[in-house]
């Protein structure tokens, strides 16, 4: 028989697993990971219609922010750098296993275990190592700020964990979050094991209630 079983706890542990796994997911896909230095935008009557910056992303870029954005790269192999084609690499597994996480996480209100072990502590060692993926995957992007490809968008200036005229970008910090969240759900997931398996859950079970909602 499904028991339905809602708490604080849990109820909280879900929201946020999809909430981080749509945050990294939205973060990978971004252009706005490195911000370009403004440029003077010159109308043809030479007169001077304000400044725009352009945008970098893993793979894909803005000649405007917010306008007239599509990948550069057609192939894995055109990504900017060997860094970044690392990182994505990366970021794209962490994501995967968040997704995967996300998914398991609504069941995990009816069904509590996967073969006898409890469903949240395996979600939440998933968790913890998709947030090491991650974090391995941000480290390895700034890495790459010396590829050519960033020295035209940033200036010659551009080195490795030195963007010169660049600033990093909403996605960047969005990519940052998600992973301190990540770690975050990985120990609510403890929480979450513990508030569902209290002795007043296994009490309301015994008096054959199916849906049980508990602060």
């Amino acid at each position: 028989m499904c028991h339905v079983i809602v708490t604080c706890r849990s109820m909280l542990w879900t929201l946020l697993s999809i909430v981080v796994a749509f945050s990294e997911l939205i973060a990978f896909m971004s252009p706005d990971w490195l911000l370009g230095s403004p440029h003077s935008d010159t109308e043809g009557n030479g007169v001077d219609s304000g400044e725009y910056r352009s945008s970098l992303g893993l793979y894909n870029r803005c000649l405007r922010i917010g306008v007239s954005c599509g990948p550069y790269a057609d192939t894995f192999g055109e990504v900017a750098s060997g860094f970044w084609q690392a990182a994505m690499l990366f970021l794209a597994a962490g994501t995967f296993v968040l997704g995967l996480v996300a998914c398991i996480s609504i069941f995990s209100l009816c069904f509590q275990s996967i073969l006898k072990k409890s469903i949240f502590n395996i979600c939440g060692l998933l968790q913890a190592i998709a947030g090491l993926l991650l974090m391995v995957g941000l480290m390895l992007y700034p890495a790459g700020w010396g590829s050519q490809k960033v020295i035209v968008y940033c200036g010659a200036e551009a080195a490795p964990f030195r963007p010169a005229n660049c600033s990093l970008g909403w996605a960047f910090y969005a990519a940052i979050g998600g992973t301190l969240a990540t770690f975050l759900c990985a120990v609510l997931s403890a929480q979450a094991e513990i508030a569902t398996s209290s002795d007043k859950v296994q009490e309301e079970i015994e008096e054959g209630k199916s849906l049980i909602c508990l602060l």
